[in-house]
């Protein structure tokens, strides 16, 4: 990787490691996050096992009420601080004591109300909230030289 390259460079580099189906997806899913989100903070972490992506209004892990992590077979949509959300549709998934989540099939399940109703209880939530005049901002902030495999075996 070359010193010079943009963070946008890199997220691109590091979704083309997935196969075209889920770097689509991941694509579709960053520009549903970035237009419900204006001025969030993106943190973005190639991790071990998943690409992780993270919606803040800082630079402040902890901040960031959302995060998506990119699997070689799916999309996980993360709720920071998700127990205790109104979940009628018990669409949230995890048994720990703050993280809850939601397998995103597709981008639009994004736009289904339940899930819109669980974001926006999640920014009325948040301790910072997200200034929407501020510019986005994509920040590399790790990349781990061991990572499982970005594409399925066959």
């Amino acid at each position: 990787m070359k010193r010079t390259e943009s963070a946008e460079d890199q997220l691109r580099g590091f979704l083309a490691k997935f196969t075209p189906e889920i770097a689509g997806l991941a694509a579709a899913v960053l520009v549903k996050m970035r237009k419900r989100l204006p001025g969030a903070v993106e943190l973005v972490y190639d991790n071990y096992n998943a690409l992780v992506i993270g919606f803040g209004p800082t630079e402040r892990p902890s901040e960031a009420p959302f995060s998506i992590a990119v699997y070689p077979r799916w999309i996980n949509l993360f709720f920071l601080r998700g127990k205790g959300l109104r979940d009628p549709e018990k669409l949230l998934k995890g048994s720990g004591n703050f993280v809850r989540s939601i397998m995103l099939e597709n981008a639009g399940t994004l736009d289904d109300p339940a899930v819109v109703d669980l974001m926006e209880q999640a920014l009325e939530r948040a301790a910072v909230p997200l200034d929407v005049t501020q510019k986005r901002k994509l920040i590399i902030r790790a990349i781990a030289v061991k990572q499982r495999a970005r594409r399925p075996a066959k």
